[in-house]
């Protein structure tokens, strides 16, 4: 399988973008290869319309400053055996190449940028809870003040109440600082919290995007109406109400429970509007509004026979 394809994107200054999908869907992969992290196959990346797609190691590295990341395990962000200063401090030494950028009174400034306290440089990255490990890794990410950050899954491991600090945490740093940021989760209203697009993934292709906020109250496609209904919700009756419309929107409750079409849709299998058209041409990127909509049910010319000619957004 394609672990990503055809996926095409742009993030614009000081912009918001989320990558939406389940685990297997090509979000990761995609980070990675904006970071130079995983090297792609074809196609192509550019940076300020530099083509960075192919570039060695040491021809990355100039891009390392202006680009950074925080990952999902905070704790395996950080290096065990040395204090959060000397973490913090590493970056800017490989930014200007000499170790007075990693002055006490820069490190309490990236400390103070994301609420933690200057004596916190003088501690192992085991003293703190993960939320400030997370805090920590933002820091550093931001250390070298960069243009666009990619947060691969970077609350997924935290508690609720946790998640929501860190995400204003970011919110208020991309304010600030004009950083863009590529967003990577699975949960579509915790995206739509922050990003301003939204891009949704399933099997490495794109099914959806459009404004993250329009995309989350109002999903088109039928894999994202299943995405929005898998959120959980601490309310039983709300619950029960969203597990009943789930089975009525996906056909298996697994993805890997049937291999999808090789010329078809994706998630024909699992689709509940599935047709034969589905199962033998890929769906053309169909614009609904301000969106786009890669499925044959709204595009009128590809014989699906509940295709109609337009679909209004309620």
């Amino acid at each position: 399988m394609r672990a990503v394809d055809r996926v095409s994107f742009d993030v614009a200054e000081g912009e918001t973008v989320g990558l939406i999908g389940e685990s297997g869907s090509g979000k990761t992969t995609i980070g990675r290869a904006v970071l130079g992290l995983t090297q792609a196959s074809d196609g192509r990346i550019l940076y300020r319309g530099e083509d960075i797609t192919r570039l060695r190691a040491e021809q990355h590295s100039r891009f390392s400053g202006s680009q950074q990341a925080v990952f999902q395990d905070p704790y395996g962000s950080l290096n065990p055996a040395r204090t959060v200063g000397r973490s913090l401090a590493e970056p800017l030494e490989a930014r200007d190449g000499r170790r007075a950028a990693g002055s006490a009174a820069e490190i309490a400034r990236m400390l103070g940028q994301v609420s933690m306290p200057a004596e916190a440089a003088d501690r192992y990255p085991h003293a703190f809870s993960g939320g400030q490990r997370q805090r920590l890794g933002i820091a550093r990410a931001f250390a070298t003040r960069p243009e666009l950050v990619v947060c691969d899954e970077a609350t997924s491991a935290l508690d609720v109440v946790t998640q929501a600090q860190i995400l204003g945490l970011l919110q208020r740093l991309g304010a600030e600082t004009g950083v863009a940021l590529l967003f990577i989760a699975h949960n579509l209203p915790l995206v739509a919290y922050l990003a301003q697009r939204v891009v949704v993934l399933y099997r490495g292709r794109v099914m959806e995007r459009g404004p993250a906020q329009d995309v989350h109250e109002h999903p088109l496609h039928p894999y994202t109406k299943a995405l929005t209904l898998a959120v959980p919700s601490s309310a039983p009756a709300v619950q029960r109400a969203r597990r009943a419309e789930r089975a009525e929107a996906v056909r298996e409750n697994s993805a890997n429970a049937t291999e999808p079409p090789p010329l078809g849709c994706p998630f024909a299998p699992r689709c509940p509007s599935v047709a034969d058209v589905c199962m033998d041409s890929r769906p053309a990127d169909t614009p609904v509004g301000d969106r786009l909509i890669a499925c044959h049910l709204f595009d009128p010319r590809s014989g699906h026979p509940q295709a109609t000619v337009t679909k209004e957004v309620v």
